[in-house]
Parts: structure tokens; C-alpha cells; sequence
């Protein structure tokens, strides 16, 4: 019955977009390039959802994006591209190939091993022709660093323990402050690359995500900045006429409020 329903509820959304498509002068006049940067948009708001932990939103973002790849498969198959029929069974042969643990006779035991595995399955049966061939130069550089290290991992090339990733670190550190003494700014911009890449490589030795821990630093900076401003509006100031030690006093303040 819920197959049934979740079927039922698929089928409306396609009879749907294959009415917008004859009838909406918008909708008919969209193609897969002109839907790319309103699906990046879509993307990110659903990523601030999540962040947020808004699930009602989650959901509503959800319904957007899955909008997004029925619009795109509709376009494609008016340009005999391809269908959404193909899309969905691409990817569930991919599923299959990618997952020999539950569909054939490999056998794991934890998560890492299934990621591991992963990354083999994509060199051998799939043929990539890079480790790194699947990691777009398109993505954020946090993201893409995070995604880089995780590939290289899965075929063998890491570092043996967290403690030789935070001596790099403390390697990169060192190096970094020689360059900013020296005035080198471009040698300083290369070193600071090269300390957050490996603070990214030490986020996936400690099972910590760099995004969501910026993201948790990023909501902690502004909750207290705020609390600056809305408190120095009390007083009848303007920040910018404030002191650092006034605000530093307000953002102390903030601080012991919400730790």
C-alpha cells in the first residue's frame, strides 16, 4: 500500500511537469541550462535546513529539488536524450554494482570497508579513469578538499593515524608563520592552503565534518555579534563609535550567555 501511494504520488508529479511543459510559457521556455543555477540555489537552501534542523523545510526543499530532476529529465526527453525511466534505473544498477555486500557475495564489516570498497568498484568496474576524475572542480574548496582526501584514501594513499596528521599540521603552521614574517605574500597564501588542507585531512581522522564545523563556528559568531550590536542599541551607541574594549566587554558577555 505505502509503494503504492509513494507510486501514485511520482506519477502525479510527472503528469504535471508534462503539463507545464505544453502550457506554462516559463516552464516551456526552460532548458537543462537555464534550471543549473536555480538547482545550485535549490541546493543550498535545503542545505541550511538541514543545518537548521528545520525538518518542514527539509521536506518542502526535498519536493524542490526532486521537481528539479523530473524537470530535467522532461527536457532531456524532449531533446531524445534521455527519459527519467533512465535516470532512476541508472541509478539503481549503480546502487547494485556499488553495493556487492548486499547484492552479491562480498562480505564487510564497517562503514569504512563499504566506502573503501567504493571507491575500487568506480577505478575497476566502472573504468574512471582517475582517483580523482569524480571529484568536480565546481565544488566549494572545502568541500572539494574533503572529497579529494576521501578518494585518495579509499585506494590506499592516507596517513596511518591521527597523530602524524596533526604533526603535518603543526608542520604547516610553522611554515606558515616563517612565510607571514618574511612578507612573502604569496608564499603565506600557499602555506595558509596548505594548513587548511590539512586541518581538512585531520577533520576526517577525528570523524569531525569540516563544513558543519565551520558552519557550527559560523552560527556561534553571529548569535554573539548580534548580542553585540542589540545590546549596544540599548545603551545608545553605535558600534562603530564603541571601543574594542566596550565590545570586547559585550561579546565576553555573549559569550558566558551562550556557551
Amino acid at each position: 500500500m505505502i509503494m503504492n501511494k509513494s507510486l501514485e504520488a511520482f506519477q502525479r508529479l510527472l503528469d504535471i511537469m508534462d503539463r507545464l511543459r505544453v502550457e506554462c510559457p516559463w516552464d516551456k521556455k526552460q532548458t537543462i541550462e537555464s534550471l543549473r543555477h536555480l538547482t545550485i540555489e535549490e541546493v543550498f537552501e535545503l542545505s541550511q535546513a538541514i543545518v537548521d534542523e528545520d525538518y518542514q523545510d527539509v521536506r518542502k526543499e526535498l519536493g524542490d529539488i526532486i521537481m528539479h530532476i523530473v524537470f530535467y529529465s522532461r527536457i532531456a526527453q524532449d531533446r531524445n536524450l534521455f527519459t527519467i525511466d533512465d535516470v532512476i534505473n541508472g541509478i539503481c544498477e549503480k546502487l547494485i554494482v556499488r553495493h556487492p555486500h548486499v547484492f552479491g557475495d562480498t562480505s564487510v564489516k564497517t562503514a569504512e570497508e563499504v566506502a573503501d570498497n567504493w571507491e575500487k568498484i568506480k577505478l575497476t568496474k566502472e573504468q574512471n579513469r582517475s582517483v580523482l576524475g569524480g571529484v568536480p572542480n565546481a565544488l566549494p574548496e572545502l568541500v572539494k578538499a574533503y572529497r579529494m582526501q576521501e578518494k585518495a584514501s579509499g585506494v590506499g594513499f592516507d596517513w596511518e593515524n591521527k597523530e602524524q596528521v596533526w604533526e603535518k599540521v603543526e608542520e604547516e603552521i610553522r611554515e606558515l608563520k616563517d612565510e607571514v614574517e618574511a612578507g612573502d605574500k604569496e608564499r603565506a597564501t600557499e602555506e595558509f592552503g596548505d594548513l587548511m588542507f590539512a586541518l581538512v585531512n585531520y577533520s576526517r581522522f577525528i570523524k569531525v565534518n569540516p563544513m558543519d564545523a565551520l558552519e557550527v563556528a559560523n552560527k556561534k559568531f553571529r548569535s554573539r555579534f548580534n548580542y553585540v550590536e542589540e545590546k549596544a542599541k540599548e545603551m545608545g551607541k553605535s558600534l562603530v563609535d564603541m571601543t574594542l574594549d566596550e565590545m570586547n566587554e559585550l561579546w565576553d558577555e555573549a559569550k558566558r550567555i551562550n556557551s
